[in-house]
């Protein structure tokens, strides 16, 4: 099978690297529109700059999950900026809490929903530690010493039957509820979000995506992918690839982030 570009495809660029005291960051990210939208409602930023990487997805396919998406992305990576080398449970939920007015706003004008997920991985200046933020179910996983952990909960209906033994995975119950968000951001009722500080070690790759990767390769498939010894880029192609090889029934997005020590500049 062939699988065309399309236009509102984000290609996977080189990976670079970030030092920060004894560790350093390579990342990259990519996004492909899939077979099911016409565009591409996901939103993706990399820091250049900073240790930073958000994914972001539209709630349906409108005017309203643009606007959220971009909204959303913008105002917390800008808020991270300003704040920058502040980088605490504090500050981010500050960042959450001005992102979710600010895409409030920006839906007041608009018919429809205006609403987007948010995952955020962000390490502290001195590398040896990292926060996640999380509203809605854009997922970050982590893969250390083989073993692949989901590190984020999903804010949806369908987790919260699931884990109270409402319905089983696989029933009728839990599909309906699958895209019924509790947490979001643009939510009138400004939910607050998931600030969790994560160890950072050497050897760990990081894994943001939102749920049209998720959703379409399992957990031993995204763990053989991710534990590939591949460069980040060429890791979130491999990522990409099998989403549209599973049919591309959603837009895709991958950040994927490894973990090494420092290199010491020679004196």
């Amino acid at each position: 099978m062939v699988f065309r570009r399309h236009s509102s495809d984000r290609p996977v660029d080189a990976a670079h690297r970030l030092a920060g005291g004894r560790l350093s960051l390579e990342i990259a990210g990519g996004s492909v529109v899939g077979h099911r939208y016409p565009e591409n409602f996901d939103v993706l930023h990399v820091d250049p700059e900073l240790p930073l990487a958000v994914v972001a997805d539209g709630m349906g396919d409108g005017e309203g999950s643009r606007v959220a998406g971009t909204t959303a992305v913008n105002t917390f990576v800008a808020q991270v900026r300003a704040g920058w080398p502040a980088v605490d449970a504090r500050e981010l939920r500050a960042a959450t809490a001005e992102t979710q007015l600010r895409v409030r706003q920006a839906g007041a004008a608009l018919a429809g929903l205006t609403g987007c997920t948010l995952t955020a991985l962000v390490a502290e200046p001195d590398g040896g530690q990292g926060w996640l933020v999380q509203l809605g179910d854009s997922r970050a996983y982590r893969l250390r010493d083989g073993l692949l952990e989901l590190m984020t909960v999903d804010h949806t209906m369908a987790w919260l039957g699931v884990l109270h033994g409402w319905w089983p995975a696989t029933s009728p119950e839990a599909a309906r509820a699958r895209y019924q968000l509790l947490r979001y951001v643009g939510h009138p009722d400004k939910p607050e979000p998931d600030v969790l500080a994560v160890p950072l070690r050497t050897g760990d790759t990081w894994l943001l995506c939102t749920d049209g990767v998720s959703d379409q390769l399992g957990y031993h498939r995204l763990r053989d992918l991710l534990a590939a010894r591949r460069d980040p880029a060429q890791t979130v192609g491999a990522l990409l690839s099998a989403t549209l090889a599973e049919g591309g029934d959603d837009n895709a997005t991958a950040v994927v982030v490894r973990v090494h020590p420092t290199v010491p500049t020679p004196r």
